[in-house]
């Protein structure tokens, strides 16, 4: 298999693969995703891309909205660039062949109706179409079911990248450009919106090569997932109070302004479920009305058991989003010399500690290109020479070794406890409302489960359970420890 690329892409969402195919024409590009590509945050989210467009809507009054949703602690200079760029990715995706509705739609935070959908599975519609765009490109290879372990650095530039691949051989790949796009963490929690594969490898990766790291105590929790006992749990998007509907508790009574920022309706419908089951109620809206603009969505519930015309439908807030993550400039440059990092694993400045609605999208489109663009400008990036195979020793595994995908049934079944512990105790002691007592506990567990780990790999070496399994702990001590260190609320992380 060739093992040097002109870039390298860690991840297939939508920032992902904005960023390869702006690079497409400038050399070879290669993604690796650790499972199919369409398994990704982008494929579930059902809300919409924020635009600057519609009619008598203000760049100004977009930067606005979104710094307070992010209780100022975004950066503005990223702020503006998002949105000074909005109507350009909007077009960007038409031009891709995206179709969207052609009036916007109101959500939570935003003072006016700017968010554009394709009904009411705007992400799957957009992954769909520049996968397509991908697999038309001959510049472009898609490697799925391929992990990342690590990134290759040395004198604090990176090289390439250690991955697992789907023939479970561990293999070193070079780079003039490595772009990080592994979306987020969400699945370190009980209760999550997040597919599977949402596990921070990237946060992990980048870690231990070395680059900064701030903010991941700002885990977003969206107020209105489908109660279920199941993860990841059924959205039920932003939209749905945008057209409307209401948050109401057993008695049918309403218990908070739906289209406040999600942190606070998150926390109002948190401490409203110590009293009282909640629920999301459009009944009072026009039927063909909801049909039409939410017919996914609706026909979803159905499958359980619930009309969204006719029914109070069960919520729960659940983990959802990753505000910080690896310090990116404006250019997506992290830390370390030619590693880039773009889309939820990145930390642009853009949501501060609490990301407004439909932002994320539209973050990644526009940061996506931004990278692109900056790469290509840059004449003097090489593809390093590749080094003797002895001197890519890695401690976790040596390259070229095979690993068996199959291991032990004890071992798959203490991976599988741990990670539910993890998740469970990440719900328990640094969910939605966060004490110090409690944080400090989980992180002492955390420690502890992390021993474990380390403790199986010296007895049994790798696996991709282990490597996941690895990353999760790494993650939840980062989150938890981010959190101790601010003892103070700010935005999405609350502190009694």
């Amino acid at each position: 298999m060739k093992n040097n690329f002109d870039f390298i892409i860690i991840g297939s969402g939508i920032a992902g693969l904005t960023t390869a195919l702006t690079l497409a024409d400038s050399g070879l590009v290669a993604i690796f995703t650790k499972k199919n590509p369409s398994d990704s945050s982008t494929n579930l989210a059902q809300g919409g891309m924020a635009a600057m467009i519609g009619e008598g809507d203000r760049a100004e009054w977009h930067i606005e909205d979104t710094m307070k949703a992010g209780d100022f602690h975004n950066k503005k200079k990223s702020v503006s660039l998002l949105v000074k760029n909005s109507k350009e990715a909007l077009l960007w995706l038409k031009n891709q062949g995206v179709l969207f509705d052609i009036k916007p739609s109101l959500e939570a935070g935003h003072r006016l109706s700017r968010i554009f959908h394709t009904t009411d599975f705007t992400g799957a519609d957009i992954e769909k179409t520049l996968l397509k765009k991908i697999s038309e490109s001959k510049n472009i290879s898609l490697f799925k079911n391929s992990l990342a372990i690590d990134l290759i650095v040395k004198n604090n530039i990176c090289k390439g990248a250690l991955i697992l691949t789907e023939d479970n051989k561990i293999t070193p790949f070079f780079s003039k450009a490595i772009i990080l796009a592994t979306g987020g963490s969400g699945q370190v929690y009980q209760w999550t919106t997040n597919p599977e594969v949402s596990t921070g490898d990237g946060i992990a990766i980048a870690s231990r090569a070395g680059a900064k790291i701030s903010d991941l105590e700002f885990v977003q929790f969206h107020p209105t997932a489908f109660k279920a006992k199941i993860s990841p749990l059924f959205l039920l998007s932003e939209r749905l109070r945008g057209e409307g509907a209401k948050l109401v508790d057993e008695k049918g009574k309403r218990f908070i302004d739906e289209l406040l920022p999600r942190d606070k309706v998150a926390r109002a419908v948190f401490e409203k479920q110590k009293a009282s089951e909640v629920f999301l109620n459009m009944t009072h809206l026009d039927k063909k009305e909801i049909i039409k603009k939410l017919p996914n969505i609706y026909k979803r519930l159905k499958t359980y058991g619930y009309d969204l015309t006719a029914d109070n439908v069960p919520i729960t807030p659940a983990a959802h989003y990753q505000c910080g993550g690896v310090i990116t400039d404006l250019d997506g440059k992290t830390s370390i010399k030619n590693l880039f990092a773009v889309g939820e694993v990145a930390n642009t400045g853009v949501h501060g500690a609490n990301r407004l609605a439909s932002n994320s999208l539209l973050e990644a489109i526009v940061f996506g290109k931004q990278v692109g663009e900056c790469i290509k400008k840059n004449p003097n990036l090489k593809i390093p020479a590749l080094p003797a195979g002895r001197q890519l020793t890695n401690k976790l595994q040596n390259p070229g070794k095979e690993v068996k995908a199959i291991i032990s049934k004890k071992n798959k079944l203490i991976f599988k406890k741990i990670k539910n512990d993890i998740k469970k105790m990440m719900w328990e002691k640094v969910g939605i409302v966060r004490k110090k007592n409690e944080l400090l506990e989980a992180l002492k567990q955390f420690r502890s489960f992390k021993n474990k780990i380390e403790k199986i790999r010296i007895e049994r070496g790798i696996s991709r359970e282990l490597l996941e399994a690895n990353n999760l702990i790494e993650v939840a001590l980062a989150i938890t420890q981010a959190a101790l260190n601010r003892p103070k609320s700010l935005g999405a992380h609350y502190v009694t």
